[in-house]
């Protein structure tokens, strides 16, 4: 097949400031250049530039490849604790529509483009050769699924008495292939752009993984699997069908791992700090892998996190419209091959409910995105006080950065920096898979 293109949903808002650098042109107007104003009107897009309104419009680049274009007020990080708002620019063609009373913009760019700008804006250029290689296939990859994948996602959500459960997976997507933040893969445009990157894209121009030589493989990837890996259904559709997600120890000496879908074992595991490939970096590797604003923690492997009881009310009321009364107590009821939770049971002083799965939990637990969801809960109590059966506060104590499942960026980096090559990489976070040219 040839390389082909991906809608890139980059951002939503009730006016849209852009400026076209090169030569652009729609369907109703032979040039266009310079700075540019969209806003939303009764009649649909109102373009400052003509005074003109459409339902939809499209800005298509000359053959020039310097053609780009800047949008304003782009932002990064939603909903997560590094959440900012930036300038970016972008190679490609810029569609606007208007979508639930809001303008979306949407780039359309080639495949291979635009992983120059994920692996860029996911690693930093000082990355080591073979993890950015590693990081192109996988990237590619996921992308490719999810353009397969497109039109059978659907969000899962299932409402009882006593049960939140839901499971979140790019099912929202309907206008565009993937969007630019966390939620699909970063793509932070041109200006993220690194050499090193771009190399890597290039070194690998087609290639992705398959299960069976032909089958794309669904590549996930987090920030830091906390020593153990998890299983697709954990966290996301309950199916067996990844065969290459494994919940295997992040390294390659153990034979053996510990079962921490057993509350004890995965409490030990949590508390202790086991040898691992992303347990074992240095704040020299953490620097030269990840990007500034990925830094601002100061470990993720292992994590705590104090909430208070007043704080724990708040948060499941205005995260997950959840209200229990007082909380006496939250029991993780099943976990993961990695410790992490999948359904936690929250007890209150009027009701019980209980929520999954590992998204749900860390949205519900935090104002942004906790960590993981691999934790322990310390309860905290006060004698004098007037209920001192009521905690006034839990700490819990986390492994792990990420949802788990397949590859570990932190342990990826720490496997490039000790002379692993890529293949060797992706055939340990993705046992099975095959590595295939798909064009």
């Amino acid at each position: 097949m040839s390389q082909p293109t991906v809608s890139v949903g980059i951002l939503s808002a009730t006016t849209v400031n852009f400026s076209l650098t090169g030569i652009y042109s729609t369907d109703d107007t032979a040039v266009i250049t310079g700075p540019q104003s969209v806003t939303v009107s009764e009649s649909g897009l109102a373009l400052e530039w003509n005074g003109r309104h459409y339902t939809s419009l499209t800005f298509n680049p000359s053959s020039d490849s310097a053609d780009h274009f800047t949008l304003d007020g782009v932002t990064i990080g939603i909903g997560f604790h590094w959440q900012r708002r930036e300038c970016q620019q972008f190679r490609g063609a810029l569609t606007l529509m208007v979508d639930s009373g809001k303008i979306v913009a949407i780039n359309r760019v080639s495949v291979e483009t635009y992983l120059s700008s994920v692996i860029s804006s996911e690693m930093s250029s000082e990355s080591p050769r073979h993890l950015l290689r590693a990081h192109a296939i996988i990237s590619r990859s996921w992308l490719m699924s999810r353009i397969r994948d497109r039109h059978t996602r659907r969000q899962r959500q299932s409402h009882g008495q006593s049960a939140l459960i839901r499971w979140w997976d790019h099912e929202d997507h309907t206008l565009f292939d993937v969007c630019a933040d966390d939620h699909c893969q970063r793509y932070q445009g041109l200006l993220r752009v690194n050499e090193a990157a771009a190399s890597a894209v290039a070194d690998t121009k087609g290639i992705v993984l398959t299960s069976d030589g032909h089958t794309l493989c669904d590549t996930r990837f987090s920030k830091c699997c906390g020593g153990m890996m998890e299983i697709f259904s954990s966290c996301w559709e309950d199916t067996d069908s990844h065969p290459y997600l494994q919940g295997r120890r992040d390294d390659m000496m153990s034979e053996t791992r510990p079962d921490l879908t057993d509350e004890a074992s995965a409490s030990r595991w949590i508390l202790s700090r086991p040898e691992a490939f992303c347990s074992d970096v240095s704040p020299e590797t953490l620097a030269r892998v990840l990007n500034s604003y990925d830094r601002e923690l100061p470990d993720s492997y292992r994590w705590t996190q104090y909430i208070s009881q007043q704080e724990i009310v708040e948060l499941l009321d205005t995260r997950s419209s959840i209200s229990v009364g007082k909380v006496v107590d939250m029991i993780p009821l099943q976990r993961g091959t990695s410790g992490r939770i999948v359904m936690l049971r929250i007890i209150g002083t009027d009701s019980e409910v209980t929520i999954g799965k590992e998204l749900m939990i860390r949205r519900t637990l935090s104002p942004s995105h906790l960590l993981s969801s691999a934790f322990t809960v310390e309860r905290h109590f006060d004698p004098s006080s007037p209920t001192p059966h009521i905690p006034t506060g839990f700490t819990l104590h986390g492994a792990g950065w990420g949802h788990g499942v397949g590859l570990c960026q932190i342990g990826a980096a720490v496997m490039a920096d000790r002379g692993y090559d890529y293949s060797t990489i992706l055939s340990h976070y993705y046992p099975t898979s095959v590595l295939t040219s798909l064009y």
